[in-house]
């Protein structure tokens, strides 16, 4: 295990939902004595062993894989893939249901937000205490402390008590600690996401260099997949707890990327209406920056005043902005679109406007001033990774935006 930094063996991380403790510690000295010997929990719910029910989940499942030393691997997954989780018990914050890890070195890690801060320090005594922990004397840190301040660019700041810092404060410093003090293994989750662009290049480059001049083994987590792209040569994909790919990053890169490997849909066929008019098909076809949305609907009562909108949410469900056809196409071709009859739209959507993330489509096809006709069954999905040509927030006045979409109508 030489070159190895870190060994990840059949882990799995389970949580029961709504429960931190039973109460007393006693009584969770005795649930972990039955858990090691095999008994049923003595304090578990009636009817349920420790662990069990329809109130747990899996974080984790059955993960494993290697880390060698040296490599800067990025955790790649979508929001609730276990990601956290798995830098957690590699920073035994926690420790794992199942399996074991192995880590040959000592971790820094950068986790949250003010991780390993005491609130009522100065940012001095804070970079002081977090060195004492990895084991370093005081003469040590002295020698790093002004190249730490230095790039955590709070010099100003240093010596306030951190619980005045700000989260973008926190995380400067809490980065120049974790890269500078004298560690094998350095994680950082997204919390670097917090800081300003300019200093999460630096970061990165900071990242980069330690990796390469100091054999340092780097475990970075981030949604920004340019980011990912450009520190990392190793990568590990997760999805809903499981490891479902480790290879190189452009490897890596190139299966997230495929909303098929990830589960994202893409296409929707179905049933979705009423006697007046039915959604058949929705899919989608990605070309970098442009995606084609094809649209097949049916119009069964042509006697009604339509709306046909789409309409695009975020992640979180926020409605992001939305667009009429009405405002896409002539007024000859919008009559068309509303006779009766089969019909089949492609239209194209300039990604670019978007912010980073994942975003979905619904279709909000309505007779005007009476009700909606389409459900949210009739969703279709789709990621932005490159902000290069951001142009737009992502939430735009009005929840509108300019028309940009080119559009054929097909027979």
């Amino acid at each position: 295990m030489n070159d190895i930094a870190i060994r990840i063996e059949h882990v799995s991380k389970q949580y029961k939902l709504g429960v931190i403790n039973t109460g007393t510690f006693f009584r969770d000295m005795q649930s972990h004595f039955a858990r090691k010997m095999g008994k049923p929990d003595p304090n578990a719910k009636l009817g349920n062993e420790y662990f069990d029910g329809p109130d747990t989940f899996w974080a984790l499942k059955d993960v494993s894989f290697d880390i060698k030393r040296g490599d800067r691997i990025g955790i790649i997954g979508k929001n609730g893939a276990g990601k956290s989780t798995l830098l957690k018990l590699i920073s035994r914050i926690s420790a794992p249901t199942e399996g074991c890890i192995k880590i040959n070195g000592r971790v820094a890690s950068l986790l949250e937000v003010g991780t390993g801060f005491h609130k009522e320090l100065t940012g001095r005594e804070n970079i002081y205490l977090n060195g004492s922990i990895l084991g370093m004397k005081k003469r040590q840190i002295d020698r790093i402390l002004d190249e730490i301040i230095d790039f955590s660019g709070i010099e100003q700041h240093i010596d306030t008590p951190v619980k005045r810092y700000s989260s973008g404060m926190f995380v400067r410093l809490g980065f120049a600690v974790a890269a500078h003090l004298d560690s094998e293994i350095l994680i950082a989750d997204e919390v670097l996401a917090v800081g300003d662009a300019k200093f999460q290049e630096k970061a990165i480059g900071k990242m980069n260099a330690i990796s390469a001049e100091q054999g340092r083994t780097v475990i970075f987590v981030s949604h920004n997949i340019q980011a990912v792209h450009s520190l990392c040569n190793v990568g590990a994909i997760l999805d809903k707890g499981s490891l479902i790919k480790s290879d190189d990053i452009d490897t890596c890169i190139r299966y997230y990327n495929n909303p098929e490997n990830m589960g994202r849909d893409k296409a929707w066929t179905g049933s979705d209406g009423d006697g007046n008019l039915v959604v058949h098909r929705a899919e989608l076809y990605p070309h970098d920056e442009i995606i084609d949305l094809l649209i097949e609907f049916e119009i069964k009562n042509p006697d009604m005043d339509y709306v046909l909108c789409v309409q695009f949410f975020n992640n979180e469900g926020r409605l992001v902005c939305v667009n009429s056809f009405s405002d896409i196409v002539t007024d000859e071709e919008y009559a068309q679109l509303k006779s009766a009859g089969n019909h089949s739209v492609m239209l194209q959507i300039d990604t670019s406007i978007f912010a980073r993330g994942e975003y979905y489509i619904e279709f909000d096809f309505a007779i005007h001033c009476v009700k909606r006709i389409t459900t949210a069954k009739s969703r279709v999905y789709f990621e932005v990774f490159n902000q290069r040509n951001h142009r737009h927030p992502a939430s735009c006045r009005e929840n509108t935006i300019e028309p940009i979409w080119q559009y054929e109508i097909q027979a």
